[in-house]
């Protein structure tokens, strides 16, 4: 089954272009001006507009939903840094530097609304991929 996020966005247009042209994913609908659904591989992400109704609705106390924070998506890559390059060449904005850690060297992309995309590069041979652990009975 494929996981699936919704991001809260400032304007969806400009998140498809973002997420299509310079991301890889795929445009699966776009029904109305306030939302869209694209797709990487098994990853959907659910792109919303505050808006009076639906999934950008405010909350029960009136807090608008708005984007950003720290949550984010994680994408591996095989160059990270020729895709930071190609990614920069473009506009595109960083809220970090290159780190590395244990398994891999990694920053964070910024979308036109400030959500965070996580580009990772493993630098194990035995990296295991989300979902290639091992399934224990009953789990």
């Amino acid at each position: 089954m494929p996981a699936c996020v919704r991001y809260i966005v400032e304007d969806v247009k400009a998140a498809i272009a973002f997420y299509t042209q310079q991301l890889g994913f795929r445009l699966e609908m776009h029904p109305a001006p306030p939302f869209a659904e694209i797709s990487r591989d098994d990853l959907h992400i659910y792109l919303t507009q505050p808006s009076p109704f639906g999934g950008g609705a405010p909350m029960p106390s009136g807090e608008a939903q708005s984007p950003g924070g720290w949550n984010r998506v994680h994408l591996v890559v095989e160059d990270l840094d020729a895709t930071v390059a190609a990614l920069r060449a473009a506009g595109n904005r960083f809220r970090n530097e290159v780190v590395h850690g244990v398994g891999g060297k990694q920053i964070l992309l910024q979308d036109p609304s400030g959500n965070l995309i996580e580009l990772f590069q493993p630098n194990r041979t035995e990296y295991r991929p989300p979902g290639a652990g091992v399934k224990t009975e009953g789990h």
